[in-house]
């Protein structure tokens, strides 16, 4: 690619891709509302809030790729939650319409899209959307945009459903969900590799025993996670229980999301 975009380049998974992806793209464009620090020679810093329709108009312009992580990232009040996860994703979606160069782009969804389901549910990318708060309602209103982007002017999108991505699990959850910033760059760069691509529901995991998603039907991408959370299971037994049975965190795929109630100003 000549020039890829990292929105939300200010997050944890902005700060790690900023430094993993350099790969991939002559130039690196990296956007967030907050100080980006000093560019390297391959970057462009170009803040931006992703509700300001004109100012993401710019920013999309000239990109071949863009890995789209910005927007709330955890439960919020409804108003905040609509100006970062829907009008971001909206604007965004129609600065790719309207740029020079139509881009293929990488949304980061969230299993909070899912989060209803249950943890004896084995779930794949043709299973119905179970969101676990208003936080995973914008992820399936953002999913929703991608398909019809796709769909009316062709521009492709892989939608991750991302588990949690950390350097390792934090919790026994978290062994069904991880998935290492190795295994996300591997996809990363399958994504913007292959040929075609279309429109997938992706499930963001690495290679868990404990798995609870089936990435069969984007077997074409050529996508193989190469690590597993079952190194850090004698960790997490030493450092803490189980939840309880009947605990929200050991019933829904959300887990503590599903227990949470509406967040108001």
């Amino acid at each position: 690619m000549n020039r890829l975009l990292i929105t939300g380049a200010n997050g944890n998974l902005g700060r790690e891709m900023r430094t993993r992806l350099t790969h991939l793209a002559k130039t690196i464009r990296l956007s967030d509302r907050g100080d980006l620090g000093e560019a390297q020679a391959h970057e462009e810093l170009m803040p931006c809030d992703l509700a300001d329709k004109e100012a993401v108009q710019k920013l999309v312009e000239g990109c071949d790729g863009i890995l789209h992580l910005g927007g709330q990232s955890v439960e919020a009040p409804w108003e905040v939650i609509r100006s970062a996860n829907l009008d971001g994703m909206f604007n965004l979606y129609e600065g790719a319409r309207k740029s020079s160069v139509t881009p293929r782009i990488i949304f980061a969804s969230s299993n909070h899209a899912i989060g209803y389901h249950k943890q004896t549910e084995r779930l794949d990318a043709k299973s119905v959307t179970r969101p676990d708060g208003l936080y995973g309602v914008s992820k399936v209103f953002g999913e929703a945009i991608a398909s019809m982007y796709h769909d009316k002017f062709g521009i492709e999108t892989a939608s991750v459903r991302i588990g949690s991505c950390f350097p390792e699990p934090q919790n026994h959850r978290m062994l069904s969900t991880w998935m290492s910033h190795e295994d996300f760059v591997r996809l990363i760069e399958r994504v913007f590799i292959v040929p075609r691509l279309g429109c997938p529901i992706i499930y963001g995991a690495s290679a868990n025993a404990a798995s609870w998603w089936d990435n069969r039907e984007v077997a074409y991408l050529g996508w193989n996670p190469q690590d597993s959370s079952e190194q850090f299971r004698a960790k997490i037994d030493a450092e803490m229980d189980p939840p309880a049975g009947d605990d929200v965190n050991a019933v829904y795929q959300g887990g503590g999301f599903c227990g949470d109630g509406i967040h108001e100003d």
